[in-house]
């Protein structure tokens, strides 16, 4: 992160200081986005890793004096600083032209104060029982072939997905295709998204009911949702668990998508694209559970929390950054051939240099990435199966029961449907 885009960050936000501090405004961001390199230690000894290139010992500001110049500069610089990162990295795969995008959102544990539990709001089970810790939500549009952030908002965990959706639409256009879940498919969403001119292909309910159009030869449907024109694609897809084992499970898919050539955009290959959408499921597992090694965000109060989140944000975007850089600057590579756990363990171990807090940067630090990244370039992902589970279980019984939930390696067949079974009707 060089010191010309934290500066910038701090200019736009005005929180340049007025006077010399002992804790200058632009050490106070770089000790805040450490900190997420650093999440098993506290701030303290977050300072000591950044300035121990300094050469003579330095004597480190006590908690209070951290404390305090976190307040001091508020959530502006780090929410700065992500509007000049964010983004889809240059060269990032397309697919048929066009830039392949996911929308999802996940949650993420904040501390048990009761601040946070009036913000946030907790995760509720049967009455008068609340969830564990309080809880924010996070959501995100992810460019599929590299990871990369392109936006991002967060808030009360009370409030759902798609309430926050449309705070993210400003940063589609024409050009990008939408990835997104069932839960994304309303009508008013998908009349949103096809105002920005993308493109988008949304899996829907498999008995939800449209105003038909037309037959397409290919056996899709053209139908209208509330305006919008689009192509429906009902597909079986059945997955063999491994090789010659007869063990086999089978899903029925219907999509919902904008691209309605079918010659230009074959309903096969529409299908076979739906299945990058996981693309975002793996960056939120790479901030969550590689980053944050599954722990409490660490911030006590409303306001320190998005400061903190903002700086998540920050380090997994310019992690996803150098990795694609590294893969556009060696042919034959993808983005997602280069480890993140890789990037991150390289950025930690050369992070510990003053000069990148105090001066300019001395260390090609995105150079250590990608030479480290090329190194353990890793083989192209093979198709697997294993189903969603509880990983970790309050109880102390077994979390998975006696469903055999081995990770197989796997054949996947796609059937589209030559016969509609779309059930006419007002849009639903």
């Amino acid at each position: 992160m060089s010191t010309d885009l934290v500066d910038a960050a701090i200019d736009a936000a005005g929180a340049a200081q007025k006077r010399l501090r002992r804790l200058p405004t632009r050490v106070v961001v770089y000790v805040l986005l450490a900190g997420v390199l650093f999440a098993d230690v506290g701030y303290r000894q977050v300072l000591t890793r950044l300035t121990t290139g300094a050469g003579a010992a330095m004597r480190v500001p006590g908690s209070s004096a951290l404390s305090q110049a976190f307040r001091r500069i508020g959530v502006r610089p780090l929410a700065e600083l992500f509007d000049l990162v964010r983004g889809p990295a240059a060269g990032s795969p397309r697919w048929r032209g066009l830039r392949v995008c996911a929308i999802d959102g996940t949650s993420m544990f904040v501390p048990d104060t009761t601040a946070n539990a009036v913000a946030f709001g907790r995760q509720t089970g049967r009455p008068g029982a609340p969830g564990g810790y309080p809880m924010l939500r996070l959501l995100t549009i992810v460019a599929c072939g590299s990871r990369t952030i392109i936006d991002a908002a967060f808030g009360s965990y009370r409030i759902g997905e798609t309430s926050y959706a449309p705070h993210l639409l400003d940063s589609l256009a024409p050009g990008m295709v939408l990835l997104a879940d069932r839960n994304f498919a309303s009508a008013a969403l998908i009349t949103q998204i096809a105002d920005t001119g993308a493109q988008l292909l949304i899996r829907c309910k498999n008995g939800r009911r449209f105003t038909v159009v037309e037959s397409l030869g290919d056996g899709t449907t053209i139908a209208l949702i509330g305006a919008t024109r689009v192509r429906v694609i009902d597909a079986v897809i059945r997955v063999e668990l491994a090789p010659g084992s007869g063990r086999y499970r089978t899903g029925t898919y219907r999509l919902i998508t904008t691209l309605t050539d079918a010659e230009r955009y074959p309903a096969l290959a529409v299908v076979e694209l739906y299945h990058q959408r996981w693309e975002i499921e793996t960056s939120f597992r790479e901030t969550k559970a590689t980053l944050l090694d599954g722990r409490v965000l660490r911030a006590h109060t409303p306001a320190s929390i998005a400061q903190e989140v903002y700086a998540v944000l920050i380090v997994a975007q310019s992690l996803r950054t150098a990795i694609a850089d590294t893969a556009l600057a060696s042919a034959g590579t993808e983005p997602t051939q280069l480890s993140f756990t890789i990037a991150l363990n390289t950025a930690r171990d050369g992070i510990c240099c003053a000069a990148i807090v105090l001066t300019e940067p001395v260390t090609d630090l995105i150079g250590r990435i990608g030479t480290a990244l090329l190194a353990n370039v890793l083989p192209h992902r093979r198709s697997r199966s294993s189903p969603r589970i509880v990983k970790r279980a309050i109880s102390k019984h077994r979390a998975k029961g006696s469903v055999d939930r081995t990770n197989y390696t796997t054949t996947i067949t796609t059937r589209i449907h030559t016969t509609s079974s779309l059930t006419p009707g007002h849009t639903g």
